[in-house]
């Protein structure tokens, strides 16, 4: 049997671990791979208590155009409701190969003045045995980086599947 945690026990083991790494003297505060709104508003405000930069970044990955969160939000509502937090940018990262990222991209930054962080995935993963092989070359990765920085991107990383050489080819073709 499982219990479902409540927004003060939530708020509170956000509290506990944002200060324990905010006390190892980190930049900033990465909060990813969110997918329930009301979740990462509690998470981002936990989060921010420290003080330090907060940047708070969601799954999109369902509706019809894989533009929705798994609980409907799209990226326009994520961005102004985290933007009226005061977190200090928003993101996406997961589930998504670089070129279903652009659209995404492009609504988040047209929804917000802050930073947008992007980490797509090296393509979806193809499963040869008990191996996730990822497709997408760096080539193929670096190809549509800049697309994602012409979209709003203003950091591009990288999730599952992604490369060091995906990530340098990247940084080559956006200058």
């Amino acid at each position: 049997m499982t219990k479902e945690a409540n927004a003060d026990q939530l708020r509170d083991a956000f509290s506990r671990q944002a200060r324990a790494l905010a006390s190892e003297g980190p930049d900033a505060l990465l909060i990813e791979t969110m997918t329930d709104l009301a979740e990462s508003r509690i998470a981002d405000e936990a989060a921010l208590d420290p003080g330090l930069p907060v940047i708070v970044s969601r799954v999109f990955d369902s509706g019809k155009n894989r533009d929705r969160t798994i609980m409907g939000t799209t990226p326009e509502q994520a961005a102004t409701a985290l933007t009226s937090d005061g977190v200090h940018g928003v993101g996406a990262n997961c589930r998504l190969g670089i070129r279903d990222f652009i659209p995404v991209c492009g609504r988040r930054a047209a929804a917000t003045p802050l930073s947008v962080w992007i980490k797509p995935n090296a393509g979806l993963p193809e499963m040869v045995g008990n191996v996730a092989l990822y497709k997408t070359t760096a080539v193929e990765f670096a190809a549509s980086a800049h697309e994602l920085v012409e979209a709003g991107a203003t950091f591009l990383g990288g999730c599952c599947g992604t490369t060091v050489s995906r990530i340098r080819w990247s940084a080559t073709a956006c200058g």
